[in-house]
């Protein structure tokens, strides 16, 4: 049975503190649907780009942003990496980490990427982990034929410790998997979605408006340096200490991130007129408006309508489409 090596220091111990602290926070707020929708499609962009860059993909984020909402069906093996991590995150809500949930996962994010052979079953053969700069082998993974009895001691752990914290269960489960390379590629995209699955139990009502990937993403080298280990398996003596500081690290500042949008979001609607919300109610439900379909919903004047249109705008909750007749309005997250 997986028995990790870790101790709980005084920093750690502050950092759970904080973050139940901002969970509570957090689960006093309600902000307006049209917020969530704006906030959950940049939160889903964020991870896809986030995760996937980590292992060399090179799309930018405003790519990212694009290829997401068009999804188109030919494509290379970068979008293809982009669109399959963000189908599976989509997939991912109210669902408890099992390993066949994982296999699951793989299969999807891996699905045209590898042989049909290779996606969703852990790996038939030997890997290695190499310095990405000089091309040296740094880390042996366990033998193949270990690796089945590895993970199921390592879900066999998850399940006999669902009292622990879960920053802690999850920040675990995330080295051993590291560690173990379970697939002969998709680790880190596989683990850090599963890791993302036992954070749900943080109890966070607007948990789908956080990216914790893109913490990761921010100093990748410092990422693998702590996630990762030097040398052969099975000679490790593993401390998950300082990883444990890290992972809980990086929720603290996700948390703190959503946190502060939010106050920002709140604060931009509570200074919003009544038309204001009916202008971005049906924006919210049709996708786009233009001034004769806001004519329709309010008794306001041509050059009144467009001053609300240029506020909306100022405030970044809109964005202006077109030119001269043709001119309409999208929501700032949904624009073509």
């Amino acid at each position: 049975m997986f028995d990790p090596k870790y101790s709980i220091s005084p920093r750690l111990l502050s950092m759970l503190k904080q973050i139940a602290v901002l969970v509570h926070e957090l689960n006093k707020r309600s902000p307006e649907k049209t917020v969530q929708m704006q906030l959950l499609s940049e939160a889903r962009a964020s991870s896809a780009y986030a995760s996937t860059t980590i292992e060399g993909n090179p799309l930018a984020l405003t790519v990212v942003k694009q290829l997401l909402k068009r999804a188109p069906e030919q494509v290379g093996q970068s979008e293809r990496e982009v669109l399959n991590y963000n189908q599976v995150l989509s997939t991912l809500d109210k669902k408890k980490l099992t390993e066949k949930l994982l296999l699951d996962m793989h299969q999807g994010l891996m699905q045209g990427l590898l042989p049909d052979e290779k996606i969703g079953r852990y790996r038939l053969e030997p890997v290695f982990v190499h310095n990405p700069r000089t091309g040296q082998v740094i880390f042996l993974p366990p033998d193949h034929q270990d690796v089945a009895n590895l993970m199921q001691d390592l879900f066999g752990f998850v399940e006999a410790n669902q009292d622990l914290d879960p920053v802690i269960l999850a920040g675990l489960f995330h080295k051993q998997f590291v560690l173990i390379h379970p697939f002969v590629d998709g680790n880190g995209r596989s683990v850090r979605l599963a890791s993302t699955v036992l954070l749900r139990d943080l109890g966070i009502n607007l948990f789908n408006l956080l990216s914790f990937e893109n913490y990761y993403n921010q100093n990748v080298s410092r990422y693998f340096s702590v996630v990762g280990e030097l040398g052969n398996y099975y000679e490790l003596s593993v401390d998950f200490s300082a990883w444990l500081e890290y992972f809980a690290e990086g929720i603290l500042d996700e948390l703190r991130r959503l946190d502060k949008v939010l106050t920002r979001e709140q604060s931009k609607l509570l200074k919003l007129k009544r038309h204001h919300l009916i202008l971005l109610e049906h924006l919210e439900k049709k996708g786009y408006i233009a001034d004769k379909d806001y004519a329709l919903l309010v008794d306001r004047a041509k050059a009144t309508r467009a001053t609300d249109f240029k506020q909306l705008v100022h405030k970044g909750l809109i964005k202006r489409m077109g030119k001269g007749p043709a001119t309409y309005y999208v929501l700032a997250e949904n624009e073509d």
